[in-house]
């Protein structure tokens, strides 16, 4: 016989099948009797049932929590169907029949054994070592833990040398967690909670999908292990109720084992759930649940169910299988009895009355008898398959070597199994080899709910780890009905994404998956959703307001264009074109008292150096080049120094003119012989000693100022050394505070003419000016720093022009009456005269 399985579920009772060869002459096999005790013999001999009765309700007194499984029936009627067309395949065992046996067995732990040792030993009673079956023996056994396993596959159970002679149908659900998680990133649900059986395998799987979680940055909300005892199970089943109901969690994925209570928890719910989305597996069919409220809180369940073709007939099998065909099986017609409500009649109890005339399994609800092939239903069809493949090719063997014992032959079977691998019916491979086992591929089921407790699962994807990375899943999302009441795609996050230009900020204490969003820093962007740091702009780029892009930065410079620039230029150029004036105003009256006074050939001078002051602020205006950025400070130092140079000539002059009383005095020689005016080159000679030294080692360059103003890079001539810089400012500065010293010390000279006061507040002015410059220079930069320098030559330029020449054009222009010299004279003016006429 080949034994081919045993079916148990949370509190059911369950069956493990044999199958037996028979030569076509031996008895036909006999289906099982009743829902806990199914037993058939192939001998020919005959089963009483009284024989029975005492056995029968033995086990009736231990399993009163059992309750009939109408859905387990399915797994004996695919044993039924793969024998039946194994035997009119007249390419596979030819002339040859198999037969089966079908043995209940009690979901318990001092009853689970009893029945095998009943198949064992052919006895009523088990006898251990000890056989009376000797014309129909078992070559295989089918079950969930027995020689062919048609459960989930258990790793602790490929291990050859413990378990030489257990072969698992099902192909390895390494890549069920991988699967779970695609689904989780898929809809981005990143806050899950986790409901799983208190098993071995559960806490393998809980292990490995926490693992694969974390590598996908999601997040475990809480962990309830489903217990595998009834004792446990009564003291904690109300706890895991309230921690799914108080979850933040949206999504809760639910993997459970059959040997678990996993159904009885969840069957002892009182409260409708219908806010939650539960991804769960084929192995706990919550679709039969007899309470409504569970089968909505399920409503949109996904379901990941191990992949497998059609099996052509199946179907059609089912709907024409009916107690009539199988008369002898009273288990049937017990089934039938409690579906269509026919009453029972004969002493065997198999007998049928005022049954519906159009009564088929077809018709009854999903959640009753569903006609779909189950996983379980499958992998008994390949277990069929497997044995009858392995006894074809034992068989041909020993045709090509010398007969042996038929008996013995039976025994010889594990060869061809363990290395057998071939193709069923429906076109998919099947592999014995627990080492070349592939991975399970799988359809992604949709449970829907309907009324009166009519549900339906629709295939609405699949996943297979065989497929290219990113390309594993397949989903037709417009096929899925979510949890009642959830009309879009549902969230299950700890905390809302951080959208572009935000990034995550950790919380104490939290997971990963719980953050705060914080506004990127200025000049940092975050261009995707959920990022964890945010990251620079490029030196050339910008981030805009939302930082979210960078964008090239605008060259740009302190322009003719630019406002700011237009109204220095114009400031520049109308002081400019007022100095001309100024000096024009002195030629024309350079005979008048007041210009002869102050010294025609300086002020000449001093006017002259003022144009170039005011004009050489246009050289920091306008696109920077290698040249601009040269002349711009040694113009700029070289021009003022003739300037201030001249002031301090002309101060020093008034003072001299005021201290030569007594004629041959040496003040007097060098009055005359024009020492004071040798400052000015003398000045002017070592600025320009300076400006070679700066341009000799380190000269001015263009340079650019990516960071002064937001999305634009500054076009600007880099000093090159800031030292030499404040060298020839450093200079300019001492003059001007020696020029403001001689001029201060000669204000209260007499005369009308004298300008020393003119001269004090001009230098004044001057110092003022560039003293306030320091400190803003540094305090900016671009454009700015441009613009602060420029204003600062207008203004000391001002200042000197308005200071000493605005008055005496003045009085030149409007107060001509003051332009003359009066018949009266201080000796000491008249001696000041004549000197400046000669020094003139």
């Amino acid at each position: 016989m080949i034994n081919q399985g045993v079916f148990q579920t949370s509190l059911m009772c369950s069956s493990f099948f044999t199958v037996s060869l028979l030569s076509s002459s031996e008895s036909v096999f006999h289906f099982p009797g009743l829902s806990w005790w199914l037993i058939c013999k192939f001998d020919g001999e005959e089963i009483f049932l009284d024989k029975f009765q005492t056995s029968i309700y033995h086990y009736q007194s231990l399993c009163l929590s059992c309750r009939f499984q109408s859905k387990n029936y399915q797994y004996a009627l695919a044993l039924v169907f793969a024998i039946e067309e194994i035997n009119k395949n007249p390419h596979l065992l030819p002339n040859m029949t198999l037969g089966f046996g079908l043995y209940n067995v009690m979901h318990s732990p001092m009853t689970v054994m009893e029945n095998p040792f009943i198949w064992l030993a052919g006895l009523e009673k088990h006898v251990p070592n000890y056989t009376c079956r000797k014309q129909s023996k078992s070559v295989a056994v089918i079950s969930e833990s027995s020689t062919l396993t048609l459960g989930p596959f258990e790793p602790l159970l490929s291990d050859s040398g413990q378990f030489p002679s257990l072969y698992q149908m099902t192909p390895k659900d390494t890549s069920l967690t991988h699967g779970m998680v695609s689904l989780m990133l898929h809809f981005s649900w990143t806050w899950v909670g986790l409901a799983i059986s208190d098993l071995p395998k559960g806490i393998q799987f809980m292990s490995d999908l926490k693992a694969e979680m974390q590598k996908n940055g999601i997040c475990v909300d809480f962990v309830e292990l489903i217990p595998a005892t009834l004792e446990s199970l009564s003291s904690l089943q109300n706890s895991a109720h309230i921690q799914i109901i108080k979850s933040s969690a949206n999504v809760e994925i639910l993997f459970c084992v059959t040997e678990s209570l996993i159904g009885a928890s969840f069957q002892s719910w009182e409260q409708l759930m219908t806010w939650k989305v539960w991804v769960t597996t084929s192995q706990w069919d919550f679709a039969s649940s007899e309470k409504p409220f569970l089968l909505y809180s399920f409503h949109g369940t996904l379901i990941f169910s191990n992949h497998h073709s059609e099996i052509s007939g199946f179907k059609n099998f089912l709907q024409t299988a009916n107690p009539s065909k199988y008369p002898e099986d009273s288990y049937f017609s017990k089934l039938w009895s409690l579906a269509f409500n026919c009453s029972v009649t004969g002493a065997s109890c198999k007998t049928l009355q005022n049954c519906p005339l159009n009564a088929s399994l077809e018709s009854l609800p999903p959640h009753y008898f569903d006609m779909s092939m189950s996983d379980g239903s499958y992998n008994i069809y390949n277990a069929v398959y497997a044995v009858a493949h392995s006894v074809h090719e034992m068989l041909l063997q020993e045709l090509e070597m010398q007969p042996v014992n038929k008996c013995d032959a039976f025994f010889q079977l594990h060869p061809f199994l363990k290395n057998l691998q071939f193709t069923n019916p429906a076109g998919d491979l099947v592999n014995l080899n627990h080492k070349r086992n592939l991975e399970a591929e799988y359809d992604i089921l949709n449970f829907w709910n309907f009324p009166y407790g009519y549900g339906r699962k629709v295939k609405v994807g699949w996943f297979s780890p065989y497929v290219s990375h990113g390309q594993q899943l397949s989903l037709s999302e417009n096929l899925i009905e979510w949890a009642t009441g959830i009309t879009e795609t549902p969230r299950s996050v700890c905390s809302v994404s951080c959208s572009p230009g935000f990034r995550k900020t950790p919380l104490e204490g939290k997971p990963a998956c719980c953050f705060d969003c914080t506004l990127c820093p200025e000049n940092e962007i975050s261009n995707q959703t959920d990022m964890d740091q945010c990251v620079n702009c490029p030196d050339l780029q910008y981030a805009n307001t939302e930082r979210d892009q960078c964008f090239h930065k605008k060259v740009t410079f302190l322009s003719f264009e630019d406002p700011l620039g237009m109204t220095l230029v114009c400031t520049a150029l109308c002081f400019s074109v007022l100095t001309v004036v100024f000096l024009g105003v002195f030629v024309k009256h350079r005979d008048t008292p007041i210009v002869k006074a102050n010294n025609r050939c300086l002020s000449y001078i001093l006017l002259i150096a003022l144009i170039f002051c005011f004009l050489c602020s246009l050289l920091f205006i306008g696109h920077p080049n290698t040249t601009t950025c040269v002349l711009q400070q040694t113009t700029f130092g070289v021009v003022f120094t003739l300037a201030v140079s001249t002031v301090l000539a002309k101060t020093i002059t008034v003072l001299l003119a005021f201290k030569v009383t007594v004629p041959g005095r040496r003040m007097r020689q060098w009055l005359l012989s024009g020492v004071p005016n040798s400052i000015i080159p003398i000045c002017s000679l070592i600025q320009l000693a300076l400006c070679g030294i700066w341009l000799g080692t380190s000269p001015p360059f263009i340079d650019t100022d990516a960071h002064s103003e937001h999305g634009h890079i500054i076009l600007v001539c880099n000093k090159g050394s800031v030292t030499a810089f404040y060298c020839v400012l450093g200079y300019l500065g001492s003059l001007a505070l020696a020029s403001f010293t001689v001029a201060f010390l000669a204000r209260n000279l007499p005369d009308k003419f004298n300008e020393a006061k003119f001269l004090t507040f001009s230098m004044l002015v001057f110092c003022s000016v560039w003293v306030t410059f320091l400190p803003v220079y540094q305090s900016t930069k671009g454009k700015v720093m441009v613009a602060v320098e420029v204003f600062s030559i207008l203004c000391s330029s001002a200042g000197l022009l308005g200071c000493i020449f605005v008055p005496k054009c003045y009085i030149i222009l409007f107060r001509p009456e003051k332009n003359a010299l009066k018949g009266l004279r201080d000796r000491i003016v008249s001696k000041e005269t004549d000197v400046l006429k000669c020094s003139s």
